[in-house]
């Protein structure tokens, strides 16, 4: 009904009605906060006023009389000096960032046969570690203290989600659980990491460093390098394996013990503040009661087994987390009983009341017969503490080790023609950032479990045409088991999860099962030799507790062992550079402390600079809030490396001679602009006409910023069109929106910008368009192995289209079976993984 027209006689007048949409967002905070729930639009999402900035400080250097002394203080740190340099550098930068503040040196009496056995410890108390944090201003706004249940608005209702740890169910439990008399009760939540590391290139020398993190601040700030990120705070004793003791129980208790006494080291008060509370005045004048709880262990399996104090992988049951029995380790579609604190602690009473009895309990629960000392913490149980970690539990475990040796072998049995082939395939591998390159693949082992991520996938896709369900049965199967791997890979390693991709997870947790199940019974047949019929080991089970660590801790990178094993490099850097290879642990940590205290200093000068930055820039701006002073790219998309300056007719003559792509491109490049440009919102009052000498500049770069689909926050994706990047040809494609309803993969030919008289300057890009799918059907392979196949136009086909309709680039994989054929990689990241998922329908 037009506006102002007549109702009719029988429909009374009504003032129109404004429907407003509903908002993004919705934070319910835990009930003992006294707050309402919060509402938000996109934009305003994670921007509350307890994230404000506090004010910066406008000499952050001090003491250092100027930012000059400090950052000569800083380089000399850096420059490895010798140690009376060092020691009087450093000394006066910790006793002015962090006064005297040290690790402890302890030594702990643990008995073995009769003999008192002396061990060292450095410690540095967690909580005198979290009272730093604490203290410290540019921190202070960042801290989360309730836990929250998050939900998006998915067009119907609203969906919760997961991602840092206060949105999982842990937290709130924890919460509730609270003496309800305080007000602003709340956890104070430590993240704990513990691994031995080689410290000397030999690897006679090892260390044992223990690493926290604080889990009340966001991921970026906990998991960086910088302030508040990870800290060691503890170096535990490694003990010498005598032969003669390897193996017995007696011994292998004696071990665990040594590392819980020494463990106990940094719980100074933490036992008493878990019980009692803290009372702490917050940066915003609130009295807050913290409770410190450790809420995440992030650790590989051999340490989980010394932080629960299960037997290992031979026990009757291997899991810390739950009871599985070892001979159904491998039947991943049924669920167990979670182990629990109180049920351990109940068994080690019988022990210690009858030994018998009490090992035949223990034994029955695959437990050892020692004390845990993460029980002495309120709320602190070890095995709900236990996180799926997936750069040793499926990257270097169940992928990279497992099912990787198991297409090795299969390929070592089909012979050397399609070893070779397999291996030209993954060295022709299409390059992307951040992703691995191999000139290998069959006689080479990686120990980096990021080099065995990047290798499963890309030698997933070289084996298709050579593991075919005709040339090798047992091939084919073992493909179809690393495609449920990568599926459950990509799901595990989202950032944030929603009750959609947790119903995802589990339904791909069936097929996995299915498949490898299918596998085994084909290799019980196979006469390929050494094929593994038998996968009852503890990483065939331990990623199935992925879906119950995302709902109660958050998203797996909250309790990830990769940042913490980052940190190994500087410590072995230490011990080279700053050690004289005695009394190793007291040297390594003081550096560790004196750099720490450094990175504070540099933290506020970093802050300083960069509010100096947002002030240029807000200066820069003109009247008409334009950003004339190019400091940052905030847009969607932006050129770089640009060429010299070419006339249209000359790269259709010089580029047209070897590629058709370039043929008629200056009449393509004239259709465009007068017959799609209006589409754009161009209106043109004449036909454009494009002379020979029309100037364009070409460049060979182009970011591209786009909304994640994962976390809607900013990615950015680097694309090359470029003959010779690196000494490799490399001409990147991605994904572009063709229509209002239709979005193609294309790849990038030439990238330029000019200016069209009376109009304006424009950027364009030539490419050449994929179609989705093949005449005449999906292949049966991509229904199989769920392959996204795509084919190439004829490179004379080519088109031209605005940069702006660009939405993020995209990995390709040329099907050497298949003349002009590609296959959609949509493992290289999240958010590509999740667009497949809509895209392919």
């Amino acid at each position: 009904m037009a506006t102002g027209s007549n109702p009719g006689p029988n429909i009374p007048h009504q003032p129109a009605v404004n429907i407003e949409r509903p908002q993004d967002f919705k934070i319910e905070f835990h009930p003992r906060s006294g707050r309402e729930p919060l509402y938000q639009r996109f934009e305003e999402f994670g921007v509350t006023p307890e994230t404000q900035a506090p004010p910066v400080d406008e000499t952050p250097w001090r003491p250092f009389r100027s930012r000059g002394d400090f950052e000569f203080s800083e380089i000399a740190l850096d420059a490895a000096l010798n140690k009376g340099q060092v020691d009087r550098l450093l000394s006066l930068i910790a006793r002015i960032a962090q006064g005297d503040t040290q690790f402890i040196k302890h030594e702990i009496v643990v008995p073995y046969k009769k003999e008192q056995r002396v061990f060292e410890v450095h410690a540095r108390p967690l909580w005198d570690w979290a009272l730093d944090l604490l203290d410290n201003p540019l921190l202070a706004p960042h801290f989360v203290w309730d836990a929250q249940r998050v939900y998006k608005h998915n067009g119907t209702d609203f969906e919760r989600f997961f991602n840092e740890p206060w949105t999982g169910d842990r937290w709130w439990d924890i919460q509730s659980r609270l003496p309800p008399n305080l007000d602003g009760a709340a956890p104070f939540c430590f993240i704990l990491y513990a691994d031995k590391t080689k410290l000397s290139s030999h690897g006679t020398m090892k260390g044992y460093p223990v690493m926290a993190r604080c889990a009340n601040l966001p991921v970026d700030i906990r998991n960086g390098e910088g302030i508040g990120g990870g800290r060691v705070v503890g170096w535990l004793p490694i003990i010498d394996e005598e032969a003669s003791e390897q193996g017995k129980p007696g011994y292998i208790n004696f071990k665990r013990i040594v590392w819980h006494e020494a463990f106990i080291k940094l719980f100074t008060n933490l036992d008493k503040y878990s019980k009692t509370g803290y009372s702490y005045m917050c940066y915003n004048k609130k009295l807050r009661w913290l409770f410190p709880v450790i809420l995440i262990l992030s650790a590989d399996y051999e340490e989980q087994c010394m932080m629960s104090l299960i037997r290992g992988a031979q026990c009757k049951c291997p899991c810390p987390v739950c009871l599985v029995p070892r001979e159904e380790l491998s039947d991943l579609s049924k669920t167990h009983a979670i182990r629990s604190a109180k049920d351990a602690q109940a068994a080690l009473n019988v022990y210690q009341q009858s030994k018998s009895q009490g090992e035949a309990l223990l034994k029955a629960l695959g437990l050892r017969a020692v004390a845990n000392v993460l029980w002495i913490v309120e709320h602190s149980d070890p095995h709900d503490a236990m996180s799926v970690d997936r750069l040793h539990t499926v990257h270097s475990g169940m992928g990279g080790y497992h099912v990787f040796g198991e297409l090795k072998a299969i390929l070592e049995d089909v012979g050397r023609e399609a070893q070779a082939a397999v291996e030209k395939s993954v060295e022709e591998f299409p390059r992307w950032r951040d992703l691995n390159h191999f000139t290998t693949v069959i006689h080479v082992a990686f120990t980096d479990g990021n080099k065995k991520r990047d290798l499963v996938m890309q030698a997933f896709y070289a084996a298709l045409p050579v593991l075919t369900r005709r040339a090798s049965p047992e091939g084919f199967r073992i493909l179809r088991v690393i495609c449920s791997y990568l599926q459950l890979d990509s799901l595990i390693g989202l950032d944030v999860h929603t009750e959609q991709t947790l119903a995802m997870l589990d339904a791909e947790f069936l097929v996995f099962d299915a498949a490898l199940k299918d596998y085994v019974e084909c290799a019980m047949t196979s006469a390929v030799e050494d094929l593994k019929t038998d996968w009852n080991f503890p990483k065939t089970h331990l990623w199935t507790h992925a879906r119950r660590d995302i709902t109660r801790k958050g998203a797996a990178r909250n309790y990830s062992t990769r940042p913490n094993e980052k940190l190994h490099g500087p410590l072995i850097a230490a011990y080279v550079f700053r050690s004289n290879g005695k009394d190793v642990a007291k040297q390594i940590l003081r550096v560790d402390h004196h750099k720490c205290a450094s990175l504070l200093l540099r933290g506020c000068v970093d802050a300083l600079d960069e509010h100096c930055r947002l002030q240029a820039l807000g200066d820069a701006m003109d009247d008409s809030g334009d950003d004339i002073s190019h400091i940052a790219f905030n847009g969607h998309v932006k050129l770089g490396s640009p060429q010299s300056c070419s006339t249209i007719q000359d790269i259709e003559t010089r580029l047209g001679v070897h590629d058709r792509a370039f043929q008629g491109f200056r009449k393509k490049f004239s259709d465009f602009i007068n017959t799609s440009l209006p589409s754009y919102g161009y209106q043109l009052t004449r036909w454009v006409t494009i002379p020979a000498d029309f100037l364009i500049h070409e460049h060979r770069y182009l970011k591209v910023n786009y909304e994640n689909t994962v976390d809607w926050r900013q990615s950015t994706d680097h694309l090359r069109c470029n003959l010779s990047f690196h000494g490799q040809s490399r001409f990147d494609c991605a994904l572009i929106q063709l229509t209002a309803e239709r979005t193609i993969f294309v790849r990038l030919i030439l990238m330029f910008k000019c200016d069209i008289p009376d109009i304006g300057a424009f950027q364009f890009a030539l490419v050449q368009p994929y179609t989705a799918g093949i005449v005449g059907g999906t292949r049966r392979i991509d229904r199989d192995l769920r392959l996204i196949r795509v084919k190439s136009v004829p490179r004379v086909d080519s088109i031209i289209i605005p940069l702006k309709s660009f939405i993020r680039g995209a990995l390709l994989f040329p099907d050497p079976e298949h003349h002009d054929e590609y296959l959609v990689v949509e493992h290289v990241d999240s958010d590509m993984f999740l667009r497949m998922k809509s895209w392919a329908r």
